[in-house]
């Protein structure tokens, strides 16, 4: 089929356009925020860890917001939080808010590339407006979340040029400010990258090394009791969490699932790691490897889940367009949020509501099932090369974000 011819008169055209609609859905972010005075509670508990550690005072001691919320990061990360105490707090809020929508356009970019497409401002700007909408990206920015930051490390740093030098550095980095992306340094083991999974436990163990120079009392309680104290972080039954312990508590009408949850969190997580060893591609296996962490974690709030910005850019680029808008209804809908959940009523759901209280966790089970079978050695993907030049575009050694240049080392693969 001949693909219609596009002009550079309306490629101009367009990129008003994307403007524009970019323009029009901040402006109404902005205004449902105000109506709303949304408090930004992350952000609020960010300042007091800087706080904390500017101040000398107990790190893992305090809480704060009308929610009591505690630190819940590794000492590494309380002393990056710092700065955080050198602004006003209106001003602080904004800088989340500004920040996060850029680090939204750049997980869109580097989800492109993840994908092997070429991303053209239009687009990138036009579906940078839309992912603003996806509940996990929405409430990263109302939180004032860390999760966009952390997103872009990652995926940076999975998705850099094989070579390259200090790859892994930044994923030993975000695991060492978030425990949970530690699992992709595993996937660098099983899918071979034996020298970036070294450097990841390098730039991990620095980390936390750093932590115990800095912090040498808030070490030794973080990593001896905080680290183990998963109740620490939240509720893990209420609707708020799509993990498998949040989904099979809210199943059983039990606070505490106890083996019920275990057993079956960590046979996913070894399932999980052995597809992402064996399908073809590594955008594949970072979504798979993505969708495991969320899965086997105690606790994934819905806001964890902005690898659905990958996911979709992935499923666009295979032109399963249907299948791309269901998974953006999805993450749209927010069903967990039209259930009954005050108090203890997520634990009193019937069952035709548990579906709509546990959305993103059964799709990352469908996800991690669906991705085994597409993405196995037995299929078989053209991967569209992109130039050089095109890779470098963020101005380090930024990938092509498609396993085309790692052919060499899939064909070394029984």
């Amino acid at each position: 089929m001949t693909e219609p011819k596009v002009t550079s008169r309306s490629r101009r055209a367009v990129i008003p356009a994307a403007v524009a609609l970019l323009a029009t859905s901040l402006l109404a972010f902005g205004a449902l925020c105000l109506a709303q005075r949304i408090p930004m509670a992350d952000t609020l508990v960010y300042r007091a860890e800087g706080a904390a550690v500017a101040n000398g005072t107990d790190l893992y001691g305090f809480t704060v917001t009308q929610w009591k919320l505690p630190a819940t990061y590794p000492p590494f990360a309380a002393i990056l939080f710092v700065p955080t105490t050198w602004l006003p707090l209106p001003a602080l809020k904004l800088t989340f808010v500004l920040g996060n929508i850029a680090l939204l356009a750049l997980l869109v970019h580097l989800s492109a590339r993840l994908a092997g497409t070429r991303p053209r401002p239009a687009p990138l700007l036009a579906a940078t407006a839309a992912a603003l909408w996806l509940e996990p990206v929405f409430q990263t920015i109302v939180f004032g979340q860390i999760n966009l930051a952390l997103a872009c490390l990652i995926l940076w740093d999975l998705t850099r040029r094989p070579g390259a030098p200090g790859a892994g550095l930044a994923l030993g980095i975000a695991a060492g400010i978030k425990l949970t992306p530690a699992i992709f340094i595993a996937y660098l083991f099983v899918r071979g990258r034996v020298r970036e999974g070294a450097t990841a436990v390098a730039g991990f163990a620095t980390t936390v090394l750093l932590g115990a120079l800095a912090l040498p009392a808030a070490s030794v309680d973080f990593w001896t009791r905080r680290v183990f104290e998963t109740g620490r972080v939240g509720k893990a039954w209420i609707v708020d969490n799509q993990s498998l312990q949040g989904l099979i508590a809210r199943a059983l009408h039990d606070p505490t699932p106890g083996p019920a949850w275990v057993i079956p969190a960590a046979l996913t997580g070894a399932a999980g790691l052995w597809l992402a060893a064996r399908v073809k591609r590594d955008s594949q296996g970072i979504l798979i490897t993505a969708a495991t962490a969320l899965l086997i974690s105690p606790i994934s709030w819905s806001h964890h889940w902005v690898w659905c910005v990958p996911l979709l850019a992935l499923l666009m680029a295979e032109g399963r367009l249907r299948l791309a808008a269901a998974v953006a209804a999805l993450f749209t809908a927010r069903t967990l949020w039209l259930v009954p959940h005050e108090g203890d009523l997520d634990l009193q759901l019937p069952w035709w509501q548990q579906p709509l209280a546990s959305p993103y966790g059964l799709l990352g089970v469908v996800l991690l099932v669906w991705l085994g079978r597409v993405g196995g050695p037995q299929c078989r993907h053209a991967v569209e090369q992109l130039d050089e030049d095109d890779d470098r575009d963020l101005g380090d050694d930024v990938v092509l974000g498609e396993d085309a240049v790692r052919e060499d080392r899939f064909a070394q693969r029984p």
